[in-house]
């Protein structure tokens, strides 16, 4: 190893530590707070096998798995990405989250804090090594015997694993981790040279080695670890809401062998752990950091068009992901086409000009600026909740539900209100009564709150970008603590 890769060994490694860190007590929100909101969150990573975007889309097994859960319940689905210097566990009881989906084994230092799912996933748990080792070891033994050191996070499950083998005789080099690198940011280390081996698990063995060269598989030291989500301890309801549905995906036979898993879960697990070279057409970590702050394939153009009109461009970006995903070709049940699902009849522009992606955002923003405008007496907050649900259900429709909340003297000025409102506006008893009618208000809102949630979590991953720049790939990911697979 060169005396570089040694010197950038030295930056990754940590001092020793036992201390497991102190987390808050759980808020109090169980699943029926959770459904008067109306928006279930989820703390995850930024990794290949947990969220990401793939131009402007998110997608990741994780996000897919717990998206599936948030609309069979009815809920908008909002990702909180776990950042530098945070703790999972922390957001969890300090209610920034519901749930953590990451890939986490079930641990009994964990059980300590917080609660666990039933299990989603089986996963192996083995040595992955550098092509920077010549020969790669084929045992455990001959690891010892040549006293290759195995970095990994001090308080992860992987570490635990490896000091069961040291009781059990086998004097393993273990060096311990500095807090920025998870699973995903070692084994990019391991492969680029600057670490000589890890432990993984062979799911994400599996998905990174897609993607990456220089990696190669050792020994299992540890099978079918159990994996599933973190609920906190005070949230029997939505616990036993979120086993009701994971059983219906993965379940065991009476012997244990062979799991039992649904259609929908063989299929994320194909696409995201399983699939040959497509998975890089997913995530590819080198391409996403080298093109700082891509969000979309129209960032330049949502920017240029929204910078002339004074309007948020990430906002604009977070309406085109829901309106259409990025697709310039889509065309709705209800005549509206292109990125922006622009109604022809409400704009001067010829039909098919509006699959053109310039003209359509052109359109769309123009008409998201006026009714911004239209809005200018609110705060910024509402400003926007009330544009974007004029955008989706049109100005006579959010009228209404204005008027319905000055019926029950309630303030026609807080989104929190007109949201109660629209949602009446679906009961016949109240859209009788309503100059435009019966309104779709359950898609308004969620509309809305998608929107907004996407928008904060777009944010969030510019931020990380903007805060790499300075420090290349290794500490892409975030800083968990001490909750690493």
């Amino acid at each position: 190893m060169s005396c570089a890769a040694t010197d950038e060994q030295d930056q990754l490694v940590s001092e020793d530590s036992t201390q497991m860190p102190d987390v808050s007590e759980p808020v109090e929100r169980d699943l029926a707070e959770i459904e008067k909101r109306g928006t279930f969150r989820v703390i995850t990573y930024y990794s290949s096998n947990t969220y990401f975007l793939n131009q402007g889309i998110e997608v990741g097994f994780e996000y897919e798995l717990i998206r599936e859960f948030t609309r069979e319940n009815d809920l908008a689905l909002e990702v909180v990405i776990v950042g530098a210097d945070e703790n999972p566990f922390e957001l969890l009881n300090r209610g920034a989250g519901d749930v953590i989906a990451a890939n986490y084994t079930i641990t009994s230092e964990r059980r300590e804090i917080a609660n666990f799912t039933r299990p989603y996933n089986l996963v192996d748990q083995i040595l992955v090594f550098s092509a920077e080792l010549s020969p790669v070891p084929k045992t455990i033994e001959e690891l010892v015997e040549r006293q290759i050191p195995i970095s990994v996070r001090r308080n992860s499950s992987y570490y635990t694993k490896l000091v069961e083998l040291q009781d059990q005789g086998y004097d393993l080099n273990i060096q311990t981790l500095a807090s920025e690198l998870d699973t995903e940011a070692t084994l990019v280390e391991v492969a680029q040279g600057n670490l000589m081996a890890t432990v993984a698990d062979d799911n994400m063995f599996d998905a990174t080695n897609r993607y990456m060269d220089g990696l190669f598989p050792g020994p299992t030291i540890a099978e079918d670890d159990t994996i599933a989500w973190v609920v906190r301890n005070n949230a029997p309801d939505l616990e036993n809401e979120m086993n009701k549905f994971l059983y219906k995906h993965f379940r065991f036979t009476e012997d244990r062998d062979r799991p039992r898993r649904s259609t929908f879960l063989n299929i994320l697990r194909q696409r995201y752990f399983q699939e040959g070279p497509q998975i890089a057409q997913y995530y590819n970590p080198e391409w996403q950091y080298q093109t700082m702050g891509i969000i979309s394939p129209y960032d330049e153009v949502i920017k240029s068009v929204s910078d002339s009109l004074n309007v948020d461009w990430l906002m604009i970006t977070a309406m085109i992901a829901q309106e259409s995903e990025f697709n310039p070709n889509s065309k709705s049940w209800a005549g509206a086409v292109g990125l922006m699902q622009v109604i022809p009849r409400f704009v001067d522009v010829k039909y098919e000009e509006l699959y053109d992606p310039v003209i359509n955002i052109k359109q769309g923003v123009s008409i998201f600026k006026d009714h911004m405008d239209h809005y200018s007496y609110l705060d910024s907050t509402n400003q926007v909740a009330f544009a974007l649900a004029t955008y989706n259900a049109g100005m006579g429709h959010v009228a209404d539900a204005r008027r319905l909340a000055i019926d029950q003297n309630k303030d026609p000025n807080e989104w929190e209100n007109i949201a109660d409102a629209l949602l009446k506006l679906m009961q016949r008893n109240y859209y009788q009564q309503a100059r435009h009618g019966f309104a779709r208000g359950i898609e308004t809102v969620q509309y809305v709150d998608e929107i907004m949630n996407r928008y904060r979590t777009y944010e969030t991953i510019l931020t990380l970008s903007e805060r790499q720049q300075g420090q290349g790939f290794s500490g892409i990911i975030g800083n968990r603590d001490f909750s690493t697979p």
